[in-house]
């Protein structure tokens, strides 16, 4: 049994770099043409005097994290400093801990003082999510293991603890160890809600014409995937208007495709997305997509989704939550209600990925069959370190597909510099290809090769240019103040 390793946190160094989008990227309550990410760089040490450094990297993201309009975009991006300040804070005072020790000791504390800031869970965990991807790169660099070979061996010491009551008993362990990493994946596409489906829905002023495609007719007959996720926008009518008129495209050029239905918290109850699923049933057009469908993914708003069960619509299609998933109790909380997934994002947690997949685990073993599930999300993970650390964390999971926006949104690495493009490039030829312009993601007939992902650390086996970015600007100190106070609920 390998032994598992105290480390400690020594120092992390912050950066920022901005991004521009190709393509104006609308979900939920924003639209998006530009963003900023976050860069980070651990430092720890090890009882036998090795010290190592690890990297993570996640979108600084507007209006997912916390929704309210009361806040700007600007005060948004300050509560995930926030966040991450306290995560380094609390993390460096314990001392000597296993990676996932640093992680649970002061989960509490996080969302404690986070909510003493106004943070919302989903804010709050941004910062443990950075900082415990950059710690375990750093352990693997130290210790020549990929990422798969460290949860397998579970050198990061998962445990149940009373954080999940649910998993006492659990040979967890054995769930580890039994985790293999595929060599591939399939790439679901997003279709946004205001992508244009076809040639006609553009005016020709308003291409790009970077190379990259920009209808959805043009997506699936370039990348030739079969998964794809359809946003929808709360309005029953606009939604099966549109819909039929991506499933027009789908029916005649993806094959034999599936898709997913993304709410984005836009209706207020489970009536809503039930009435938009009866429609879409009841529509002879849209026969093909209903049948396709996989789930249906957080289509309520939050603050009321997990507050009264959701069978008059779970019973006809699986529902999974999203934004709601703050906490690691929310995913038992859903189960009871009727939801029977959840998503992994890297910018949630990845030891939440790892806990939720073993709940999944557990409850199809003892229901005998694969009724529970969890799936594969994206916000935009851009081309470099933060999308082979979400593709590695999935692909560990035995996720087949996964949604990916950012090879669609933003020209691959057009945002680094041309030497770090050249480095991940030639590190990760099967996921990257530099024929015409950036570094961009390698997706053919519709997958993602990730063999290189299983280099020592974190998924990451080039290095980043730190010297062309800027350090993360301080944070506010206390609760930050609306904004527009009088848009609060």
């Amino acid at each position: 049994m390998t032994a598992i390793p105290k480390i400690e946190l020594e120092s992390v160094d912050r950066f920022e770099r901005d991004y521009k989008l190709r393509l104006p990227f609308r979900f939920g309550v924003i639209t998006v043409t530009e963003g900023t990410q976050a860069v980070i760089r651990a430092k720890i040490a090890l009882e036998d005097g090795r010290r190592a450094v690890g990297v993570a990297a996640e979108a600084l993201g507007a209006k997912w994290f916390d929704k309210s309009p009361a806040f700007s975009d600007a005060q948004n991006l300050d509560q995930l400093r926030q966040a991450l300040g306290l995560a380094i804070e609390l993390y460096g005072a314990r001392g000597w801990s296993t990676p996932f020790g640093l992680y649970a000791d002061t989960y509490r504390d996080q969302l404690a003082r986070g909510a003493e800031l106004g943070l919302v869970p989903l804010v709050a965990s941004y910062g443990p999510a950075l900082l415990d991807r950059a710690i375990l790169d750093a352990l693997g660099r130290a210790t020549e293991l990929s990422l798969a070979d460290m949860i397998r061996r579970n050198l990061a010491g998962i445990e149940a603890t009373d954080l999940t009551p649910d998993l006492a008993g659990y040979d967890l362990p054995g769930f580890l160890n039994k985790l293999r990493p595929g060599r591939d994946i399939a790439v679901r596409h997003t279709v946004g809600l205001l992508d244009p489906i076809v040639a006609g829905d553009q005016a020709p002023q308003d291409r790009v014409d970077d190379g990259l495609p920009e209808t959805l007719e043009e997506v699936v007959r370039h990348y030739r995937g079969r998964y794809y996720k359809l946003k929808v926008a709360g309005d029953i009518e606009a939604d099966l208007a549109r819909l039929t008129r991506i499933a027009a495209v789908l029916d005649r050029d993806a094959g034999d495709y599936r898709a997913t239905l993304d709410g984005n918290e836009q209706y207020d109850s489970v009536d809503g997305i039930a009435e938009l699923w009866r429609r879409l049933r009841a529509t002879p057009a849209l026969e093909r997509l209903v049948a396709a469908t996989l789930f249906i993914e957080q289509p309520i708003k939050r603050a009321s989704a997990l507050q009264k069960p959701v069978d008059a619509l779970a019973k006809l299609k699986p529902l999974i939550i999203d934004e709601s998933d703050g906490e690691l109790a929310s995913f038992p909380t859903a189960l009871r209600l009727g939801y029977s997934g959840v998503s992994s994002k890297n910018c949630k947690g990845l030891y939440k990925s790892i806990l939720n997949a073993a709940r999944v685990a557990k409850l199809n073993a003892e229901a005998g069959g694969p009724k529970y599930f969890m799936s594969a999300e994206d916000l935009t993970t851009l081309a470099g370190v933060s999308v082979q650390q979400d593709l590695a964390l999935v692909s560990l999971l035995g996720l087949t597909h996964v949604e990916r926006n950012g090879h669609h949104f933003i020209d691959g690495m057009s945002f680094a510099p041309e030497r770090e493009q050249a480095a991940f490039a030639r590190a990760h030829p099967d996921l990257y290809d530099r024929s015409a312009g950036p570094a961009r993601l390698r997706i053919e007939r519709g997958q993602l090769g990730l063999g290189s992902l299983g280099c020592p650390g974190f998924a990451v086996a080039a290095d980043m240019d730190f010297a062309a970015m800027r350090p993360m600007p301080a944070a506010p100190s206390g609760r930050i103040a609306p904004a527009f106070p009088e848009k609060l609920a």
